[in-house]
């Protein structure tokens, strides 16, 4: 059981609490100031700290949160990606709904400073569209998983999975020109991407696997600086930020517009971000913190 606010636990059995927790926090996800459709716009001042893919690394996610420092600071945000589906299976089942879990608990209590953006495994848990980690089908796993904790209320925690994955906005932008999305259209798919698709609700056409904008921009793996060029035009963006990739060093600069970050391994990053400041590549790689010089917190710290 965790802590929640006002001294309260939830019970991560309680299939009735879990259910309720993912509603709500889709509900302060929809509703988070600075939500314009599928995308955020984050205050002109104060901090963000950018973390990559977390794949149920929950070390790591300990490190974010005493990093992102939110309780008692409201200007500080912290934008989180790519939490499902790890590596880590406990007999065979994938637990990583927990982790949903976790970052619900964050989102309501600090509502408009934790921002959540779709990564390609999100949406494939969601579509039900197969994808794996390397010990199988990780959406089966993750939703046997489910099955063996929940029992016969197994669907009703599914359902409310669902609604929260479905409330996850595409991107998160700063006033000075910084997008972060998971990844970008592969460059042989931008005639067919819709770009208007940050500034508008995300359709159900929009999750479908190879024509679907957002399957487009949570999957896409080949950008060149010509793409980037064009979105950069489009979106008023100067630099942009993405997980997905592999990154052994934990970030590293892929365009002359475009960093990626990792959260997920030994080497994993995050990179706080003073909201202020103008970005580029550079200086978000040398504003990178290694998540392992990071001390663990202790139960009961943040």
């Amino acid at each position: 059981m965790n802590d929640l606010p006002g001294g309260r636990q939830l019970d991560y059995n309680n299939a009735d609490a879990v259910s309720a927790l993912m509603r709500n926090a889709a509900e302060v996800l929809m509703s988070e100031p600075g939500r314009e459709g599928a995308s955020v716009t984050l205050p002109a001042d104060g901090r963000l700290l950018i973390t990559g893919d977390l794949h149920d690394h929950l070390d790591n996610w300990n490190r974010i949160l005493h990093l992102a420092s939110l309780e008692g600071n409201p200007g500080n945000h912290v934008l989180l990606q790519e939490l499902i589906h790890g590596d880590r299976l406990v007999n065979g089942l994938d637990f990583s709904w927990r982790m949903l879990v976790r970052v619900a608990e964050a989102v309501l209590a600090h509502p408009g400073q934790v921002h959540v953006i779709l990564g390609n495994h999100e949406l494939a848990q969601l579509t039900r569209r197969p994808v794996s980690k390397g010990a199988g089908n990780s959406v089966v796993l993750f939703e046997d998983a489910i099955a063996w904790t929940f029992s016969d209320k197994a669907d009703e925690v599914t359902s409310s999975i669902d609604v929260f994955l479905a409330s996850l906005p595409l991107g998160v932008r700063t006033t000075n020109g910084l997008l972060c999305t998971h990844s970008l259209p592969d460059t042989s798919r931008m005639s067919q991407f819709d770009h208007c698709i940050l500034d508008r609700r995300i359709e159900s056409t929009d999750y479908e696997g190879m024509t679907g904008s957002a399957w487009m921009l949570t999957w896409g793996r080949n950008h060149e600086d010509g793409q980037l060029e064009e979105l950069a035009e489009l979106w008023n963006v100067s630099t942009f930020c993405i997980g997905h990739q592999f990154v052994p060093d934990g970030i590293n600069q892929l365009g002359h517009r475009l960093v990626a970050v990792n959260s997920d391994h030994a080497r994993g990053v995050a990179v706080p971000w003073d909201l202020e400041r103008a970005p580029s590549p550079e200086s978000l790689l040398k504003s990178a913190i290694p998540l392992q010089t990071v001390p663990i917190p202790r139960a009961g710290e943040t």
